[in-house]
């Protein structure tokens, strides 16, 4: 073969490995543009989600996630990441996540009650849900979680409250029971009588007292303070809270003072008002010693939101161990039940207090030091005083003759 039939050759066979070569790119392509990618994999939310499904899940109060037959989250919402059950794009809950795929296998719907534990806080405090799973068509698992802490801590309340009043009105009840009976067997004895009549007398108060509180904060709880708002005089209130104590403060010898800045008023219902002060000043005559002192003043504050209206009620008496300060505004707490007993405290009148500062927009706080004393300070938001009406012009009558008087 002559060198230009080899050269020929060659040529040929280069360009038939170039036409394979090429040839087989080409199908090698098409076939990585056939496969599906990572992004291929997790299509748009619209297309996975049947129609409305989304529009719906965007309106529910539940924590709503979707898992895909992998189970990685499809849609989740805002909710279900601050509860922390999806992180990473995962369900970041196993006893959730083991239901999802139960239900995927058969089909059923479960619901189950966790106590989860919360992030952040560091403090070992449980997260209260209620999780239900369901199937969504025939790949996709939804899951909505309901967040029950608040309704588990509300009905807490409820029982401690219902436990503390069947106990507190059992004692006075079962204490008039025996009496009566002590009355009946010392029927032939005056003296026996009298005493134990004294006694009943007592404790029907004591059950008196009980029941009109517990009245009375069922009423400041239900009512709107703002409805019947209205400005109020803080010297009126003063006047209404020693009033109310003066008795008992002049058996004990207890000087009652008012006193600091005259022709303050406040915004809010006046017997709610009246209602919360009295009980700090009964309180403050009730634990002092006697031939001590009470003050009641109340000033002006400035604060950012607008001006304060501070009435502070300081006794002399024994104080309140600092331990019991963060609790002595909770219903039926008491610092020493038998002294409690002893003065006919309820344990519910500082809860009261808070109660209505609360619902004027304001606060009550404590300061005391055991053995010298006590003083609650109640603020509340400062009232324009009203503009008093002018006094209308008066015309003097004419005046007429007297009758001449004949001798």
């Amino acid at each position: 073969m002559d060198v230009n039939a080899a050269v020929a050759a060659a040529a040929a066979i280069a360009g038939l490995l170039t036409g394979v070569i090429a040839m087989l790119a080409f199908r090698w392509s098409e076939r990585d543009q056939a496969r599906p990618t990572r992004s291929a994999m997790r299509p748009d939310i619209n297309a996975v989600l049947p129609p409305g499904v989304d529009t719906v899940l965007s309106v529910l109060r539940s924590s709503a996630v979707v898992l895909d037959e992998g189970d990685a989250v499809v849609k989740a919402s805002s909710a279900a990441y601050a509860l922390g059950l999806v992180r990473g794009g995962k369900l970041a809950v196993e006893p959730m996540l083991h239901m999802a795929r139960d239900t995927r296998r058969d089909g059923e719907i479960r619901q189950v009650e966790l106590d989860l534990p919360r992030r952040g806080t560091g403090r070992g405090e449980a997260l209260a849900v209620s999780a239900r799973v369901a199937p969504l068509g025939s790949r996709l698992v939804l899951l909505l979680v309901e967040d029950l802490t608040e309704a588990r801590r509300i009905e807490a309340v409820r029982r401690d409250f219902v436990a503390n009043v069947s106990h507190e009105l059992k004692t006075p009840v079962g204490a008039l029971s025996l009496l009566s009976e002590a009355v009946m067997d010392a029927s032939d004895d005056p003296e026996a009588v009298t005493r134990f009549a004294g006694r009943m007398q007592i404790e029907a108060t004591r059950l008196t007292n009980l029941v009109q509180e517990l009245i009375d904060l069922s009423r400041v709880q239900n009512d709107d303070p703002l409805e019947d708002a209205e400005p109020v005089r803080v010297d009126t209130l003063v006047a209404e809270a020693v009033d109310r104590c003066r008795h008992t403060a002049a058996t004990k010898q207890i000087t009652m003072a008012a006193g600091g800045t005259a022709d303050l008023w406040v915004w809010g219902h006046r017997g709610q008002l009246a209602a919360a002060l009295g009980n700090l000043v009964e309180n403050a005559v009730n634990y002092s010693p006697a031939r001590t002192r009470v003050g009641i003043a109340g000033r002006r504050v400035t604060a950012p939101g607008g001006d304060l209206i501070e009435i502070a009620v300081t006794d002399q008496g024994i104080g309140i161990p600092e331990k019991d300060r963060e609790r002595i505004f909770e219903r039926f707490y008491r610092v020493d039940p038998a002294r409690s007993r002893a003065t006919g405290g309820t344990g519910l009148g500082l809860a009261i207090v808070k109660h209505v500062a609360a619902s004027h927009g304001g606060e009550v706080s404590v300061w005391s030091s055991e053995g010298q004393g006590s003083t609650f300070t109640l603020r509340l938001p400062e009232a324009a005083a009203p503009a008093q009406p002018k006094p209308a012009h008066r015309t003097e009558p004419a005046t007429t003759p007297a009758p001449e008087v004949l001798p």
